[in-house]
């Protein structure tokens, strides 16, 4: 029986390293091929796409895209619909403590922020892989596409487009709307019930938090540095305490007397146009436009953003380092990077998501909607933003 039982821990010692052997040999011929040699490896696969499913606009349009890959390459993009990429962070890293180095479960992710901090950081990402990309090369390289809230992307993800943290409100009923976060706590005690925001740790959610802090704290340059609790319980508490000062304040007076909050920002736009908020916020600078296009907003709404700047931030794409159907997955980010498909994504009446391509790019498509960003305001560290929704969670979560 020990023998057998020594044999059997050889065999598996062998499987495994063939295993690991096959994967590494896999990765090094696909990032050695030509776009040529991809497009052939690519015919005939299903690219399983980890995406927020939050949105029927952005469910619309990865339909679309799926029928456009299918027609042109012979590609299937499935859309695997998420509540929070997290949860996607944490089935590959379940993957990855099980040494499933091949046939992974997840083949492109949308990602920014903390979730490509954490997949970075475990090593859950294929690449680099942007280089290899046609369309890489029509990036606006104004952009802050090199960078994912303050983190180097090194080409593990390649930008998909553009999101700033703005406000809405129907201009027949709002003549002076609030223009920082000083004075939207002004604005709110002389309203009381018609301010809210989404409850953190939802993305837009704790995107407010993190603005009104960097208007807020005396100390905003240390929010580009990675905070480490609970070794550096000491600066975050001297960092936040005018977020919490000011938060208790705003939230007595807000909808429901802040003891219930919106689940998303979406649902601050239908709140605005039923008249229970004055002011709706998003991270897309025209989805006002979009919202009125598609019969959700009166058309006397606008969008605006306060004179600090937006938040700003590029999401992307990316694929984990175990994907079954890698060279599909190359060339559905591609497709998604190309002047067609960004021009019927920034249209509004379908999303209206600004693109990150050069204005150059469009040159040749007859009809293209343009819009200019607003002034932006860097993202801070990652760590900040899950700390700062952990701990408003701790105060306000009732």
């Amino acid at each position: 029986m020990k023998k057998l039982a020594a044999i059997y821990q050889i065999v598996v010692s062998l499987s495994l390293l063939v295993s690991v052997a096959a994967y590494g040999a896999e990765a090094t011929t696909l990032k050695q091929a030509t776009w040529s040699q991809i497009l052939t490896q690519a015919k005939g696969q299903t690219v399983y796409f980890n995406a927020w499913g939050g949105s029927q606009e952005i469910n619309d349009y990865l339909l679309w895209a799926n029928k456009q890959l299918e027609q042109q390459y012979g590609v299937t993009l499935k859309q695997v619909k998420v509540t929070d990429i997290a949860e996607t962070t944490q089935r590959l890293l379940a993957e990855k403590s099980a040494n499933k180095n091949r046939n992974g479960s997840v083949d492109m992710v949308w990602i920014n922020g903390e979730n490509f901090a954490s997949m970075k950081k475990y090593n859950l990402l294929y690449g680099p892989f942007i280089q290899q990309l046609p369309n890489w090369q029509m990036v606006n390289q104004a952009l802050p596409v090199t960078t994912d809230f303050t983190q180097a992307t090194e080409g593990l993800e390649a930008p998909w487009g553009v999101g700033q943290l703005v406000f809405i409100y129907d201009k027949q009923t709002l003549a002076k709307p609030p223009k920082s976060f000083a004075e939207l706590l002004t604005f709110a005690q002389a309203h009381p019930g018609k301010i809210s925001y989404p409850k953190p740790p939802e993305f837009h959610g704790t995107s407010f938090l993190k603005a009104a802090l960097l208007e807020l704290t005396a100390n905003n340059s240390v929010l580009y540095h990675p905070i480490k609790l609970p070794e550096q319980q000491a600066l975050f508490d001297s960092t936040t305490a005018p977020l919490w000062h000011y938060l208790d304040k705003l939230n007595a007076v807000a909808w429901h007397q802040g003891k219930q909050f919106p689940n998303s920002a979406a649902q601050t736009i239908q709140l605005l146009d039923d008249g229970q908020l004055l002011l709706a916020l998003t991270f897309n600078p025209n989805a006002a436009l979009a919202a009125i296009e598609q019969g959700n907003l009166t058309e006397s709404a606008t969008t605006y953003a306060f004179n600090a700047g937006a938040l700003t931030n590029i999401h992307f794409l990316a694929i984990p380092w175990n994907a079954n159907a890698k060279a599909g997955a190359l060339v559905a980010i591609n497709f998604l990077m190309s002047p067609a498909a960004q021009a019927h994504k920034a249209d509004t009446t379908l999303w209206g998501d600004p693109t990150i391509l050069k204005a150059s790019a469009f040159n040749k498509m007859s009809h293209h909607q343009h819009f200019s960003l607003y002034p932006s305001q860097a993202e801070p560290d990652p760590s900040w933003g899950n700390a700062i929704a952990q701990a408003w969670l701790a105060r306000y979560n009732h």
